[in-house]
């Protein structure tokens, strides 16, 4: 019964939280941090900021160029004197004009169409920052959770090595135990003791990481999910090693700034197109009949000395658009090279979690329960029970460290898959 005891003891699974944690505190999930990062985070509100700055700008995109007044003072002679001569000669007069430029009609519809544009580029930047804070969550999330699930097990396992260290010395008193094996388990409480410092760290840096996140105070308590299950991305396996139609919100951006180019290539080629004006005038004059006159105004921008300036911009930005083209391929290239590469980490990781699960923690549990029915029964000694105690304690661990791993593969994979 006692060794049964023990053997319950050390599979089951105690609470533990962060240092300063209480019982009560919020439990937030993993999808609850994401919503609360994609509402709180200044980097996200930038996005949303920046694609209000573009409504903005398109809401005036059609806008004319303002009217223009002009006052003047038009043919005064330099005899002053003849200002107060009714004759011909005298053709001063006071002139108030008012002059409008009217923009060419594909002007401002290509205007508008590149403005447009723009929205889309910060609308794929947004969604691409999601995904970079929803990987940097993740990771966080996982390190607290594993930290978390190491310090259950070094609590479980020092109250194990309590219960077995009190029976060493008891057994002690009639020889049955020896004192340098005592020293030992008792060095491992130590040890026990700095692993547990070094789990409360890592527990407290992805709490810290949390919080910092979703833009909270840094010491806010919350406790998180207390299992968390691995997901199964083995069946697009094969889908995944021809992923050549990808496009992610990165990728996507690339692709918004090339469409963006050409919109304004072709606002810039109508620059090549003509502007209107119209401009009228009424003279107050002094020596004769009040005169007006209107006037029509076109820009000829055709002409060689004109004409250079936008022919150029429009050839420049065809380089452009290629050598964007080209890096939008070579993050494709880089993406497939890294989605082929983190399937397959992540295929073998949890075969050889499996391992830990299927055959090796098991056979160190049949090895630690062997030792301890033979300690009983005083065919075997302490120092072998330990050794058995101290393996599975380190299987444990190593099998925890595995999981890390493999949530953290997973966590890139995701990342590269965009899978928010």
């Amino acid at each position: 019964m006692w060794g049964r005891f023990l053997i319950f003891t050390l599979l089951l699974q105690l609470p533990v939280g962060v240092t300063g944690q209480v019982k009560d505190t919020v439990r937030i999930s993993m999808q609850e941090v994401f919503s609360e990062v994609d509402k709180t985070h200044p980097s996200l509100r930038f996005y949303q900021s920046k694609i209000a700055a573009v409504h903005s700008l398109v809401e005036g995109a059609k806008a004319w160029m303002p009217p223009m007044a002009i006052l003047s003072l038009d043919r005064f002679s330099y005899r002053f004197s003849m200002m107060k001569e009714k004759t011909p000669d005298n053709q001063a007069g006071i002139m108030l004009s008012v002059q409008q430029m009217i923009p060419n009609a594909a002007k401002l519809n290509a205007k508008r169409d590149y403005l447009v544009s723009l929205e889309n580029v910060q609308r794929n930047d947004w969604e691409w920052q999601k995904n970079v804070l929803h990987f940097a969550a993740k990771l966080y999330y996982y390190r607290r959770y594993i930290a978390e699930k190491k310090l259950n097990i070094i609590r479980e396992y020092r109250e194990l090595l309590q219960l077995l260290l009190k029976t060493a010395k008891e057994k002690y008193t009639y020889n049955q135990a020896d004192l340098p094996t005592i020293f030992k388990a008792e060095a491992s409480q130590g040890e026990l003791n700095n692993m547990e410092a070094m789990l409360l760290s890592q527990a407290n840096e992805g709490n810290i990481g949390l919080n910092t996140l979703m833009n909270h105070d840094v010491n806010t308590t919350f406790s998180i999910d207390t299992l968390l299950v691995l997901k199964d991305y083995s069946i697009g396996y094969l889908q995944d090693l021809d992923s050549s139609g990808l496009l992610r919100n990165d990728i996507l951006a690339v692709d918004s700034r090339i469409r963006s180019m050409k919109f304004s290539r072709i606002w810039v080629a109508t620059s090549s197109k003509p502007d209107f004006g119209i401009q009228v005038s009424h003279g107050q004059m002094f020596g004769m009949p009040n005169q007006f006159s209107v006037m029509g105004m076109i820009t000829i921008p055709v002409v060689p000395w004109s004409s250079k300036m936008y022919k150029s911009e429009v050839s420049s930005m065809g380089f452009e658009i290629e050598a964007m083209q080209m890096e939008k391929a070579t993050m494709q290239l880089m993406v497939r090279q890294m989605i082929r590469e983190k399937i397959v980490m992540l295929l073998y990781e949890k075969k050889q979690l499996d391992g830990y699960d299927n055959t090796v923690l098991p056979a160190y549990h049949r090895n630690f329960e062997t030792s301890l029915v033979a300690y009983r029964q005083n065919t075997g000694s302490f120092f072998v029970l330990l050794d058995a105690w101290n393996m599975l304690l380190m299987k444990e661990l190593e099998r925890m460290d595995k999981l890390g791993q493999v949530f953290t593969i997973q966590s890139e994979y995701e990342y590269q898959k965009e899978i928010k």
